[in-house]
């Protein structure tokens, strides 16, 4: 929207024609910005209205020691991902060329995953599911049966968006040469990605600030790689492929970032609100369907990997308690509850976890001049 209204007062004269808004790097500046002034003129609206409507998650684990540890978490309103998502859908409208396929498909992906998220949260949370004794929530099986539908639409629309030839190469780090994807495998690849970051970041999203925290960073680090991603000089020179009008990206990345920015102010110990799967569930879908546009889905393993280690715990855990029959290979999966039960506090697992993703995406953005 601010784009178009450059565009409408240059047309006029009304502005100089090089003004700042035209760049995609000032605008997705300007949108972390925005965004997060934007989560904390709603969040304490929100979080009275989540407390109203008694919203509170009240966090049971197959661990008596981290009961104990959280008890006084109980009653914590959740589903604040709300904030998150309607900040970045407003700063991407007001700040992004809305006019955009990328920034289109992004914004669907946002809000297709935030609902999804937000049924889950709400048949876990209401009083009214607690006293018919319905199930806990969706199961498994269904919230990836959506996931993988939705994965599947996004990679057939990528694949055939303008014809772009490098859109079906992917990048990898340290490598000097791409691999040229069919349609089937992009697909798959697609539905992985989008799947596997969306779980991964809702698995992350167990203690005050953690998966805020880890989102920020990650957020900043793929606004960067869409920027470059989408400008013909920077790829060039970085060996990059340009994937034509994929820079608007940086805009939502920006306002990502933004958000969770914000929802930090909440969300840091001990916190007011959790964001539930509704936020986490979108962040994660949404980062992931970035990567798949710019063509840097194993860079997101590597800017994202507490996120890999996190989920990767969840499978390590469930395999062995089955294979072993009972045996397990942490105290508590995911991983961040093994910590904490091995004595670290949760502001030290936190912070500690903050600066690992802090060095995974400073490694990650290093091999981009190594190759």
């Amino acid at each position: 929207m601010l784009y178009w209204l450059y565009v409408f007062m240059a047309g006029h004269g009304w502005v100089s024609q090089n003004f700042s808004l035209q760049e995609v790097i000032f605008r997705s500046a300007l949108a972390v910005i925005i965004s997060f002034i934007m989560v904390l003129a709603m969040g304490k609206p929100v979080i009275g209205r989540l407390k109203k409507l008694k919203l509170g998650d009240k966090p049971e684990f197959h661990n008596d020691s981290l009961n104990a540890m959280n008890v006084g978490k109980a009653d914590t309103p959740t589903m604040g991902g709300v904030m998150i998502i309607a900040a970045i859908f407003i700063t991407t409208v007001l700040c992004a060329r809305i006019d955009n396929f990328y920034v289109q498909m992004a914004l669907m992906c946002l809000i297709y995953l935030g609902g999804l998220g937000a049924i889950d949260d709400w048949l876990k949370l209401t009083e009214k599911q607690r006293a018919e004794g319905s199930r806990d929530g969706l199961m498994w099986w269904e919230k990836l049966v959506f996931q993988v539908g939705l994965g599947v639409i996004l990679a057939v629309f990528i694949y055939h968006h303008g014809g772009y030839a490098q859109a079906h190469y992917l990048n990898w780090p340290l490598l000097p040469r791409d691999w040229v994807l069919p349609t089937g495998v992009f697909a798959v690849l697609a539905v992985v990605v989008i799947a596997g970051s969306s779980n991964a970041v809702n698995l992350t999203d167990g203690m005050d600030g953690l998966a805020a925290g880890c989102m920020t960073i990650v957020s900043f680090a793929f606004m960067i790689l869409a920027y470059v991603t989408g400008d013909a000089r920077w790829a060039a020179n970085l060996h990059f492929n340009h994937i034509r009008l994929s820079g608007e990206l940086a805009v939502v990345c920006g306002a990502m970032a933004g958000a969770c920015l914000g929802f930090l102010w909440f969300n840091c110990n001990p916190a007011q609100v959790f964001m539930g799967d509704t936020g986490s569930l979108a962040l994660g879908g949404t980062i992931g369907y970035v990567a798949i546009v710019i063509r840097q889905e194993p860079m997101l393993l590597l800017v994202g990997a507490i996120f890999v280690i996190e989920a990767g715990s969840v499978l390590i855990q469930v395999g062995y308690f089955k294979l072993s029959r009972g045996k397990r290979v942490f105290l508590c999966s995911p991983i961040h509850h093994h910590f904490h039960l091995k004595g670290w506090s949760e502001q030290q697992v936190v912070i500690r976890f903050w600066l690992i993703t802090g060095l995974s995406a400073a490694l990650a953005l290093a091999t981009v001049k190594i190759r």
